[in-house]
Protein backbone atom coordinates (compact mmCIF):
# COMPACT_ATOMS: atom_id res chain seq x y z
CA UNK A 1 0.00 0.00 0.00
CA UNK A 2 1.34 3.98 -0.58
CA UNK A 3 2.68 5.62 2.26
CA UNK A 4 -1.06 7.17 3.57
CA UNK A 5 -0.81 11.00 5.29
CA UNK A 6 -2.21 10.95 8.59
CA UNK A 7 -5.82 12.62 6.57
CA UNK A 8 -5.50 9.96 4.06
CA UNK A 9 -5.84 7.42 6.72
CA UNK A 10 -8.41 8.81 8.37
CA UNK A 11 -10.68 9.33 5.42
CA UNK A 12 -9.92 5.67 4.36
CA UNK A 13 -11.07 4.22 7.78
CA UNK A 14 -14.31 6.60 8.27
CA UNK A 15 -16.20 3.87 6.96
CA UNK A 16 -15.38 -0.07 6.93
CA UNK A 17 -15.15 -1.83 4.15
CA UNK A 18 -16.76 -3.58 2.40
CA UNK A 19 -19.59 -2.10 4.29
CA UNK A 20 -21.61 -5.23 2.85
CA UNK A 21 -21.00 -8.31 2.71
CA UNK A 22 -20.70 -10.19 -0.94
CA UNK A 23 -23.73 -11.13 -2.12
CA UNK A 24 -25.69 -8.74 0.36
CA UNK A 25 -29.35 -7.69 -1.39
CA UNK A 26 -29.28 -3.91 -2.41
CA UNK A 27 -32.17 -3.18 -4.37
CA UNK A 28 -35.14 -4.47 -4.50
CA UNK A 29 -36.67 -7.00 -7.49
CA UNK A 30 -40.32 -6.35 -8.18
CA UNK A 31 -41.35 -5.56 -11.55
CA UNK A 32 -43.61 -2.32 -11.73
CA UNK A 33 -45.08 -2.92 -14.68
CA UNK A 34 -46.25 -6.10 -17.13
CA UNK A 35 -43.42 -8.56 -18.83
CA UNK A 36 -45.58 -7.57 -22.55
CA UNK A 37 -44.39 -9.68 -25.81
CA UNK A 38 -45.44 -8.49 -29.30
CA UNK A 39 -48.41 -9.25 -31.06
CA UNK A 40 -47.90 -10.64 -34.36
CA UNK A 41 -46.54 -8.50 -37.26
CA UNK A 42 -45.52 -5.46 -34.40
CA UNK A 43 -41.86 -4.24 -35.05
CA UNK A 44 -39.21 -2.81 -33.12
CA UNK A 45 -36.26 -0.61 -34.53
CA UNK A 46 -33.40 1.29 -32.65
CA UNK A 47 -31.57 3.82 -34.41
CA UNK A 48 -28.18 4.59 -33.02
CA UNK A 49 -26.07 7.46 -33.40
CA UNK A 50 -23.68 6.70 -31.20
CA UNK A 51 -19.62 5.64 -30.48
CA UNK A 52 -18.77 2.42 -29.03
CA UNK A 53 -17.26 3.15 -25.96
CA UNK A 54 -17.92 6.38 -25.33
CA UNK A 55 -20.48 5.97 -23.29
CA UNK A 56 -23.30 3.15 -22.50
CA UNK A 57 -25.59 4.68 -25.07
CA UNK A 58 -24.88 2.12 -28.34
CA UNK A 59 -24.41 -1.05 -25.97
CA UNK A 60 -27.42 -0.22 -24.30
CA UNK A 61 -29.62 0.11 -28.07
CA UNK A 62 -28.45 -3.46 -28.68
CA UNK A 63 -29.29 -5.09 -25.69
CA UNK A 64 -32.61 -3.46 -25.83
CA UNK A 65 -32.90 -4.68 -29.72
CA UNK A 66 -32.10 -8.39 -28.57
CA UNK A 67 -34.32 -7.77 -25.48
CA UNK A 68 -37.43 -6.86 -27.88
CA UNK A 69 -36.53 -9.18 -30.53
CA UNK A 70 -37.00 -12.18 -27.73
CA UNK A 71 -40.41 -11.11 -26.93
CA UNK A 72 -40.80 -11.52 -30.13
CA UNK A 73 -40.78 -8.00 -32.07
CA UNK A 74 -39.42 -8.43 -35.90
CA UNK A 75 -36.27 -6.51 -34.99
CA UNK A 76 -33.63 -4.51 -36.33
CA UNK A 77 -30.73 -2.02 -35.71
CA UNK A 78 -29.85 0.93 -37.71
CA UNK A 79 -26.32 2.66 -37.41
CA UNK A 80 -25.60 6.18 -38.67
CA UNK A 81 -23.25 8.87 -38.29
CA UNK A 82 -20.27 7.42 -35.54
CA UNK A 83 -23.12 4.93 -35.08
CA UNK A 84 -21.18 3.24 -37.87
CA UNK A 85 -18.12 2.38 -35.64
CA UNK A 86 -20.40 -0.15 -33.38
CA UNK A 87 -20.48 -2.65 -36.11
CA UNK A 88 -16.74 -2.97 -37.05
CA UNK A 89 -15.49 -6.61 -37.11
CA UNK A 90 -11.81 -5.09 -37.19
CA UNK A 91 -11.88 -4.33 -33.31
CA UNK A 92 -8.61 -4.97 -31.40
CA UNK A 93 -5.36 -4.43 -30.17
CA UNK A 94 -2.94 -4.66 -31.01
CA UNK A 95 -4.55 -7.19 -32.98
CA UNK A 96 -8.03 -7.82 -34.71
CA UNK A 97 -9.74 -10.04 -32.06
CA UNK A 98 -7.02 -9.35 -28.80
CA UNK A 99 -9.16 -7.90 -26.23
CA UNK A 100 -7.12 -4.44 -24.87
CA UNK A 101 -9.33 -4.46 -21.91
CA UNK A 102 -12.41 -6.29 -20.84
CA UNK A 103 -15.51 -5.79 -22.06
CA UNK A 104 -13.92 -4.16 -25.39
CA UNK A 105 -15.98 -6.49 -27.68
CA UNK A 106 -19.31 -6.26 -26.08
CA UNK A 107 -20.68 -4.30 -28.74
CA UNK A 108 -18.97 -6.83 -31.18
CA UNK A 109 -20.64 -10.08 -29.27
CA UNK A 110 -23.99 -8.66 -28.90
CA UNK A 111 -24.61 -7.51 -32.48
CA UNK A 112 -22.87 -11.51 -33.25
CA UNK A 113 -26.24 -12.56 -30.88
CA UNK A 114 -28.57 -10.65 -32.21
CA UNK A 115 -27.98 -11.60 -35.81
CA UNK A 116 -27.75 -14.53 -35.05
CA UNK A 117 -31.21 -14.90 -33.62
CA UNK A 118 -32.29 -13.25 -36.74
CA UNK A 119 -31.87 -9.38 -36.41
CA UNK A 120 -31.38 -7.28 -39.02
CA UNK A 121 -28.37 -4.74 -38.39
CA UNK A 122 -28.44 -1.71 -40.90
CA UNK A 123 -25.60 0.19 -41.32
CA UNK A 124 -25.09 3.82 -43.37
CA UNK A 125 -22.35 3.88 -46.00
CA UNK A 126 -21.74 7.42 -45.22
CA UNK A 127 -21.28 6.70 -41.63
CA UNK A 128 -18.37 4.21 -42.59
CA UNK A 129 -16.61 6.28 -45.18
CA UNK A 130 -16.47 9.39 -42.92
CA UNK A 131 -14.80 7.02 -40.07
CA UNK A 132 -12.61 5.63 -43.30
CA UNK A 133 -14.13 1.54 -42.32
CA UNK A 134 -14.54 -0.34 -45.28
CA UNK A 135 -17.57 -2.73 -45.73
CA UNK A 136 -15.16 -5.41 -45.87
CA UNK A 137 -14.61 -4.48 -41.93
CA UNK A 138 -18.14 -5.03 -40.86
CA UNK A 139 -19.34 -7.59 -38.75
CA UNK A 140 -20.72 -10.51 -40.85
CA UNK A 141 -24.52 -10.42 -41.58
CA UNK A 142 -24.33 -6.52 -41.08
CA UNK A 143 -26.31 -4.59 -44.04
CA UNK A 144 -24.84 -1.24 -45.93
CA UNK A 145 -27.47 0.64 -46.98
CA UNK A 146 -27.14 4.04 -48.98
CA UNK A 147 -27.35 7.38 -46.85
CA UNK A 148 -30.54 8.15 -48.41
CA UNK A 149 -32.03 4.38 -46.61
CA UNK A 150 -32.16 5.91 -43.46
CA UNK A 151 -35.18 8.57 -43.89
CA UNK A 152 -36.95 5.41 -46.19
CA UNK A 153 -36.09 3.27 -43.09
CA UNK A 154 -38.07 5.21 -40.75
CA UNK A 155 -40.42 5.87 -42.85
CA UNK A 156 -41.47 2.11 -43.66
CA UNK A 157 -40.68 1.30 -39.90
CA UNK A 158 -43.13 4.18 -38.63
CA UNK A 159 -46.17 3.21 -41.24
CA UNK A 160 -46.48 -0.22 -40.11
CA UNK A 161 -46.62 1.28 -36.38
CA UNK A 162 -43.27 -0.21 -35.08
CA UNK A 163 -41.51 1.07 -31.73
CA UNK A 164 -38.51 2.96 -32.68
CA UNK A 165 -36.10 3.40 -30.26
CA UNK A 166 -33.97 7.08 -31.29
CA UNK A 167 -30.38 7.49 -29.69
CA UNK A 168 -27.77 10.51 -30.42
CA UNK A 169 -24.96 10.98 -28.84
CA UNK A 170 -23.43 14.07 -29.18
Amino acid sequence: MANLTENELKSLNEIPHPSLPTGSKLYGETKVFPDYKANPGEKFLALVHGIAHESSLSYIAVLQAIRAQRKGFETAIYFYGTGAINAVATRGFPTVGKEAFGGMFNINEGLKKFIDEGGKVYVCRFGLGLHGIREEDLIEGAIPCHPLDLQDCLIEYHRSGAFILSTFQI
